[in-house]
C-alpha cells in the first residue's frame, strides 16, 4: 500500500513532466505527418531541421544579444530560430525531395538519411570553427530567459517548471494556429486537395510546388519552436539533439497516425506520458524502451495509429 500512495502522490506531478515532453515531441511531430499526409514521405531529416533550429535561436543569441537574459528577447530569438529551420527545409525540399518525387519510394528514403547525416555534420564544422563560439561537439549552454527558466511556479499543489509551462503552451497556440490555417485559409485548404490527389488539385488551378513548400516550412516552423523550447528545458544544445527527437517524435506520428495531424498532437502527449511514467516506476534507463514498445504495440494491434491514419493509397 505504501507504494501504491506514493505512486498516486508522485503521479501529478509526473503526469506534468509528460505533458512537457509530449508537447515538445508533438511540435516535432507535426513536420512529419503534414509533409507524409502530401507527398508520402518520411522526411527522416526533419530532426536535423528541429536540431538546426535550436542553433538558429542560440545564434541570434550571441551575434544580438550576448548577456542578456530579458524575456523580450525571446521572441527574436524563436524568429531567428524559425528563419534557420525554414530556410534548410525549403533548400532540402527544392535540392534533395522535389528532383526525386517521381522516383520509388526507396530514393527519396536514403536520401533523407544522408541529408540527417550531413546536416549533423555541417553544424559539427561550422560552429566548430567560428572563433569564440562553443564546441558544437559538446553540450552547449543555452541562455537562461526571465520569466521562462528560474525556480519552479508552485500550483495546485505541484511544482511546475516554467520551461513547461513555455512548451505546453507553445503547443496550444502553434495547434490552434495550425487548424485554423488548414481549415480557414486558400493554402489550407489547397494542402487538403493535394493530400487527396495532386494530379487533380493541379488540374484545378492550384500550384502544387508552392503547396508542398508551404507543407515544409511549416513544418520548418513548429520544429523551430520545439528547438528554443527543449534549450530552455534542457539549459544546452548540441548537434546530436536532433536524432533520437526525430526519432520520437515519428513515433509519436505513426503513434496517434501518419497524415494526421490532430493523431500527431495526441501520439506525442501520449509517448510523452509513458516516457514520464515509465521512468519513475523503473528508472529513466527504461523510457526509451517503453516507448518504442508502445510503438510495437500499436503497430501490432492498431496500425493505423489511435486515431487512424488520413492517407490517400495514390498507388
Amino acid at each position: 500500500m505504501d507504494a501504491i500512495s506514493q505512486f498516486l502522490a508522485a503521479a501529478p506531478q509526473q503526469l506534468i513532466l509528460g505533458l512537457s515532453l509530449g508537447s515538445l515531441y508533438a511540435l516535432i511531430a507535426v513536420g512529419y505527418t503534414v509533409v507524409y499526409g502530401i507527398v508520402q514521405l518520411i522526411n527522416f531529416a526533419h530532426g536535423e531541421v528541429f536540431m538546426i533550429g535550436a542553433f538558429g535561436a542560440l545564434s541570434t543569441y550571441f551575434l544580438l544579444f550576448k548577456g542578456s537574459t530579458s524575456i523580450w528577447i525571446l521572441p527574436v530569438m524563436i524568429l531567428g530560430a524559425m528563419a534557420a529551420s525554414v530556410l534548410t527545409a525549403i533548400i532540402m525540399e527544392r535540392v534533395a525531395y522535389r528532383p526525386l518525387r517521381n522516383a520509388p519510394r526507396l530514393a527519396p528514403l536514403i536520401t533523407a538519411i544522408g541529408i540527417s547525416v550531413f546536416l549533423q555534420e555541417f553544424i559539427r564544422l561550422f560552429y566548430g570553427d567560428i572563433p569564440g563560439f562553443p564546441d558544437a561537439k559538446s553540450r552547449i549552454p543555452f541562455p537562461a530567459i526571465e520569466g521562462v527558466t528560474g525556480a519552479p511556479i508552485p500550483m495546485l499543489g505541484l511544482q511546475v517548471q516554467r520551461p513547461a509551462i513555455f512548451t505546453i503552451s507553445c503547443l496550444i497556440i502553434c495547434g490552434l494556429s495550425l487548424w485554423w490555417f488548414i481549415t480557414r485559409t486558400r493554402s489550407g485548404r489547397a494542402m487538403q486537395a493535394v493530400s487527396q490527389d495532386p494530379d487533380t488539385a493541379r488540374l484545378m488551378g492550384i500550384n502544387v510546388d508552392r503547396i508542398i513548400v508551404i507543407a515544409f516550412a511549416m513544418g520548418a516552423f513548429l520544429a523551430a519552436v520545439a528547438g528554443v523550447a527543449q534549450g530552455l528545458q534542457n539549459n544546452n544544445i548540441d548537434f546530436r539533439m536532433g536524432f533520437m527527437a526525430g526519432l520520437k517524435a515519428f513515433t509519436a506520428a505513426v503513434l496517434g497516425g501518419i497524415g494526421n495531424v490532430p493523431g500527431a498532437i495526441v501520439g506525442g502527449l501520449t509517448l510523452g506520458i509513458v516516457e514520464s511514467f515509465a521512468a519513475m516506476v523503473f528508472g529513466g534507463s527504461w523510457k526509451d524502451i517503453a516507448a518504442f514498445s508502445l510503438l510495437i504495440l500499436v503497430l501490432v494491434f492498431r496500425p493505423q495509429g489511435l486515431l487512424g491514419a488520413r492517407v490517400v493509397d495514390r498507388a
